[in-house]
């Protein structure tokens, strides 16, 4: 009989089982990891390193202080101080809706604001910048923690309101927004360090490594003259409010040099709270804004004719008895001549005497005489906005148009255009590049650059320059439109004018908006200075006799006395005004054409 034995259970087997299972389930885990380690440290390697440093590093870069911008005797025009801003870090604060509502109290802001930032969870945010000192000690007072204070630098101008359409303004992150602080903002900004610090977990610093170190923004030392500038903006307000005007500008330039003295603007504005101006008041108008000149313009258009050999100042020309047909218009001087010299008609400001100059004219010549003065170009001021102003080509000029040019009717230049172009009479026919800035510093006061007079070109030949200067002086005597502009002691050359305004919106010219201006320069015999003043839409008056050439002789006068510049005793006819004239430089023009000087 065979007895069959019961096969005893192998008690090994589960365990190596377990352990294959086991196994199994560690080697699919760790193949796992070995492919996830491999996609984190290879394929995705660079860009997950990249985003780790953002959370525990932060590059900070520090801004450098800015250059200060000097007049001409070093009085400081703009410059940088110290204040503190004051910043969060959300994360830190443990109560931000108690925290914001504490803070808007103490710094005037909107509650919801403040909240907002505080809840948003960033590691940093920006409260309020460049508080006052008050402020700033009572929020430092609250001790609240969470809450940082950061010193930075603002700008400040200690002269407010003084020449501040040309220095201009910056904003509250301290780069130029308006005028030479934009201009020249790569010089004035300096160059800013970079340093890089490492956080922890709730955003704070506990190592920190410089990358590069900041130097210090250059510093402007400028033409302007704070004193002129001063003498230049008091009397143009109380020319502006004298006449109840809507604004006015003012420039004084030495004409050899074309360095600019002084560059005045009615209304003005504070750079140091630039934001409650409207934006129209900051922008330079001098240089920005274009305007038909009227008859100022014809100085530009005597220059031409005696240049050209055509015109000598006794040239006659017959003026009509005050009234001239040009093609299907009819021009009408408001007081009627016969005959007249050119250098009558300048003096007497006919505008019928100013179209036969222009008939004796090629009008290719006169065009090419008028781009040698400058105008339809820019000529490089040293200013952010500058226009070209408008001059047409000549193939389109109608016989009307070529007539109305003569006058200073149909093309437009900017009041620092007028003032160079007439500079280049004083100067002996030589057209300088007007400019603001002299000299360019480092902090230890030591020249980077020097600016130098530059001449663009000959516009006319020094003898024709003399004879139109001494025809320029006849205007301000006895019987001229701008006697009011006579100073007692010097001889003054110079122009009135008178011009309707464009009439934006209908269209055509304005009937009661004009332009009053006056431009001369003074001693006639050795220019030191040029002064040009122009006044928009005076009421009441609005003759630039009587109007501009007041503004232009308090200013000349003041500024001459300032400068030392020597008087002497008056020539025959050109003493003191005697009292006020009416100019005889308005035109008439029928079928609804302009009137204008």
């Amino acid at each position: 009989m065979r007895i069959w034995r019961t096969k005893k259970p192998d008690p090994l087997k589960w365990i190596r089982f377990r352990i294959i299972i086991v196994g199994s389930v560690l080697g699919v885990c760790f193949a796992f990891i070995v492919v996830r380690a491999f996609q984190f440290q290879v394929v995705e390697g660079r860009q997950l390193h990249s985003e780790a440093a953002v959370r525990y590093t932060r590059a900070y870069h520090d801004t450098s202080k800015r250059g200060t911008i000097y007049e001409r005797n070093h009085a400081e025009l703009a410059l940088s101080v110290d204040v503190d801003s004051i910043c969060a870090h959300p994360k830190q604060i443990q109560s931000p809706k108690r925290v914001a509502r504490r803070l808007a109290q103490v710094l005037n802001l909107r509650n919801a604001s403040v909240r907002e930032k505080l809840c948003s969870g960033k590691s940093f945010v920006w409260i309020k910048r460049h508080v006052d000192p008050a402020e700033d000690s009572v929020v430092r007072a609250l001790k609240i923690d969470g809450i940082d204070f950061v010193t930075e630098s603002r700008r400040f101008y200690p002269l407010k309101s003084l020449a501040a359409q040309v220095v201009g303004f910056c904003g509250v992150d301290g780069r130029g927004l308006e005028g030479l602080e934009f201009y020249y903002d790569a010089f004035l900004k300096g160059r800013e360090s970079r340093r890089t610090v490492l956080r922890d977990a709730l955003g704070r610093g506990f190592t920190e490594e410089l990358f590069s170190e900041g130097q210090p923004g250059y510093n402007l030392i400028l033409n302007i003259d704070k004193n002129i500038q001063y003498i230049a903006e008091q009397a143009l307000s109380e020319g502006v409010r004298k006449f109840w005007a809507k604004s006015g500008m003012a420039l004084v330039i030495v004409p050899r040099t074309g360095a600019i003295l002084a560059m005045a603007h009615v209304p003005r504005f504070n750079p140091n709270a630039f934001g409650q101006y409207k934006p129209w008041v900051w922008r330079n108008r001098a240089l920005t804004d274009p305007f038909e000149p009227g008859s100022t313009f014809k100085i530009l258009l005597v220059g031409a004719a005696l240049e050209s050999g055509t015109c000598t100042p006794d040239s006659k020309f017959y003026c009509e008895e005050g009234a001239y047909r040009i093609g299907r218009k009819v021009v009408h001087d408001v007081h009627p001549h016969a005959e007249l010299s050119l250098q009558d008609i300048l003096k007497y400001s006919s505008n019928i005497g100013a179209a036969k100059v222009g008939e004796k004219l090629s009008p290719v010549y006169f065009y090419n005489k008028l781009k040698e003065f400058g105008l339809g170009e820019k000529l490089g001021v040293d200013c952010p906005g500058e226009t070209s102003g408008s001059l047409r080509p000549v193939r389109s000029w109608s016989q009307i148009d070529a007539g109305a040019i003569c006058f200073g009717q149909g093309v437009s230049m900017s009041s620092l255009q007028l003032a160079m172009a007439v500079s280049a009479i004083a100067n002996d026919g030589v057209l300088m590049k007007p400019y603001l800035v002299n000299e360019i510093t480092d902090v230890q006061g030591r020249t980077i650059k020097r600016f130098q007079p530059i001449a663009l070109r000959r516009v006319i030949s020094p003898e024709k320059a003399r004879d139109l200067t001494r025809m320029m002086r006849r205007t301000v005597e006895k019987g001229g439109t701008g006697v009011e502009a006579a100073l007692m002691g010097y001889n003054v050359a110079g122009k009135t004018g008178t011009a309707q305004k464009v009439d934006q919106e209908a269209g055509g010219y304005a009937k009661d908006k004009y332009m009053a201006s006056f431009v001369g320069f003074v001693p006639a015999e050795n220019p030191a200075i040029l002064v040009l003043v122009a006044i928009d839409e005076p009421q009441e008056e609005h003759y630039g006799g009587m109007v501009a050439a007041p503004v232009f002789r308090r200013i000349a006068s003041k500024t001459l006395r300032y400068l030392k510049i020597p008087s002497k005793p008056a020539t025959p006819g050109q003493a003191h005004p005697e009292g006020p004239q009416r100019p005889a430089e308005r035109l008439r023009v029928s079928h609804g054409e302009p009137q204008m000087g």
